[in-house]
């Protein structure tokens, strides 16, 4: 633990939510809710607005529709995030030479690193000079924790939501940790809190009066002597500034059960074209290809080839899925499919290593190209569970799902396929005459587009069109206007230490 907060935990407020209410005037103030529209459909973030309704990320689409008819209802636009998340991303970088990030809106800083603050005062002064920096630069806002360890900090950006700072005094961890649930510990999720719900331990001063032996027993020797360091407040990880990706993969989830072998094939052989894509795009290979199959059941099933070197090539991964699908039951159904690679490198092998004919291993348990789950797992089940989507590392916070069930990242409105739509509400348009504008919804062959622009103080106008018109044509989002409003109806922003 450090003597002075020095360690800074950034959290974008609604993120994906509140970028769209910034660069949509009709919608500010409004609910809005980003994820799968499907039948499946997962909540990837609900506005503060929307989340008054009850609605919040990983919950289905169904039931936030049942909770907010009349909230707005968009498709994610993953590069539009991923812009504004680099200019946050590059004011954190002015702070220190130590940037964590954890998602596309998320982040640990290294004050002490940086060499602009050594006490609570000056650790204060650059919290709250990096928010009105945000503001100033994004139109949208964020909260900050300040605090000695990263457990301290990130608790403290959670209070402090939304848009606002929280200091936690160093010294003062025993006190601010014992009254709180024992899920806020990391490494405690779902499993591991119902574990210790029926060993009748749920605040971190349960966890203290339990004593180490106890959770030894009970968690095992790593987990459970880490749970009580942590429980004491005694975390010493350090913020490191590079992430490496541990794995690069696509899922797609879709509204109906796929039953049809050769359909299910050729979803794989898709889901493989894509993952090479990002895969490539960010400057890596890889030498295990990952299938995963949900059943109609929700049980998961994971199957996993390891090669004899890293690749990138299209045709290797597309191979390795499909034999890795040969080994799986699809009888009765499939609502999700994915492909992943791991064990990245940043070189290929250059001969056709798998054409050799890489043994599939199948069958549970980890590491050397075996397959590492056939657990007949229900959908959210496990440590740290959330919607469904492809992931380039792991971490997923609000913004980890980078595909939200079977809608696929960044693709465009005039995309194909069982689990899009040719004109995707909230996805940019432009037309010939009218101008720039997004998709509010389509259907009986009909799309209907909203006129405005990030800088408009008013709602734009509406206009219907065949989803054929030669006027109309998928565009590229619009910048935010700096100094914008992020359209969330906030409580004043809060500056408050912790006791």
């Amino acid at each position: 633990m450090r003597a002075a907060p020095t360690i800074l935990h950034l959290d974008m407020d609604a993120f994906f939510a509140a970028a769209e209410q910034a660069s949509k005037p009709s919608l500010r103030r409004k609910p809005v809710v980003v994820g799968g529209l499907g039948p499946r459909g997962v909540v990837a973030t609900a506005s503060y607005e929307a989340r008054r309704f009850g609605v919040h990320s990983a919950m289905p689409m169904g039931q936030a529709r049942r909770l907010a008819p009349h909230a707005a209802y968009l498709v994610p636009r993953f590069a539009f995030y991923r812009a504004i998340s680099g200019q946050v991303m590059e004011l954190l970088g002015r702070l220190s030479p130590l940037v964590e990030p954890l998602s596309l809106d998320e982040a640990f800083v290294d004050l002490e690193a940086g060499g602009l603050a050594d006490d609570s005062a000056s650790a204060r002064a650059v919290g709250e000079r990096l928010r009105a920096d945000i503001l100033a630069t994004t139109g949208l806002t964020g909260s900050v924790g300040l605090a000695g360890s990263k457990m301290l900090a990130k608790i403290a950006s959670e209070e402090a939501k939304p848009d606002g700072l929280v200091l936690f005094e160093p010294g003062t961890e025993r006190e601010l940790l014992a009254p709180r649930s024992v899920r806020i510990v990391p490494g405690v999720g779902p499993a591991t809190g119902d574990h210790l719900r029926r060993a009748g331990i749920t605040t971190v001063a349960d966890v203290v009066e339990a004593g180490e032996d106890e959770l030894v027993r009970i968690l095992g020797r790593s987990h459970g002597a880490s749970l009580y360091r942590m429980a004491l407040g005694h975390d010493d990880r350090p913020v490191v500034a590079e992430r490496d990706a541990k794995s690069v993969s696509v899922e797609d989830t879709f509204d109906i059960d796929l039953h049809d072998r050769l359909r299910i094939r050729l979803e794989v052989e898709r889901l493989a074209e894509r993952c090479v894509a990002r895969l490539r795009g960010s400057g890596h290979s890889g030498r295990t290809i990952v299938l995963k199959v949900r059943r109609y059941d929700f049980s998961t099933l994971t199957r996993s080839e390891t090669l004899r070197g890293p690749t990138d090539d299209p045709l290797v991964v597309r191979e390795a899925a499909e034999r890795l699908l040969e080994l799986v039951d699809t009888t009765g159904g499939v609502r999700l499919l994915g492909v992943g690679v791991s064990g990245l490198a940043d070189y290929t092998q250059e001969d056709l290593f798998a054409q050799a004919g890489a043994e599939a291993q199948a069958g549970a348990g980890t590491g050397g190209g075996a397959a590492v789950g056939d657990a007949g797992a229900g959908a959210g089940a496990g440590e740290g569970a959330g919607a469904p989507g492809a992931a380039v590392a792991a971490d997923a916070g609000e913004s980890g799902p980078e595909e939200v069930s079977g809608y696929p990242a960044d693709a465009p409105p005039t995309a194909t396929g069982p689990a899009t739509r040719r004109w995707a509400p909230g996805h940019d348009v432009r037309h010939a005459v009218l101008g720039a504008g997004w998709v509010q919804g389509s259907g009986l062959g009909r799309v209907t587009v909203r006129f405005e622009e990030p800088g408009s103080t008013a709602p734009g106008r509406v206009r219907t069109f065949a989803v054929d018109d030669p006027e109309l044509e998928p565009a590229d989002p619009l910048p935010l206007v700096p100094g914008g409003v992020t359209g969330a109806e906030r409580a004043a922003p809060a500056v408050r230490t912790g006791a």
